[in-house]
């Protein structure tokens, strides 16, 4: 497996490394690979989706045959609202 050394790594990034090494329970090492891995190897689509997961996909049949029989008289046009 191949190693890589990082040069110049600041105060304020190594600090970092330190508290997310520690959350994790794992070396800095792991936790720098951990880091990359998420960073490098995910789908960004995937992520966003994660991000909303809680307010999408989750109506059952009757929350949205109640939502749409709510929101029916919106679907409505009023042909004197257009005219002048």
């Amino acid at each position: 497996m191949k190693s890589i050394t990082l040069h110049g790594i600041d105060t304020d990034l190594d600090q970092k490394i330190s508290i997310k090494s520690r959350e994790y329970g794992l070396s800095q090492n792991k936790t720098v690979k951990l880091i990359l891995q998420n960073t490098l190897q995910s789908d960004p689509r995937s992520n966003k989706r994660d991000n909303f997961s809680d307010l999408f996909g989750k109506w059952t049949t009757k929350e949205k045959s109640d939502f749409e029989a709510r929101i029916k008289d919106f679907e409505i046009v009023d042909v004197m609202d257009w005219e002048k």
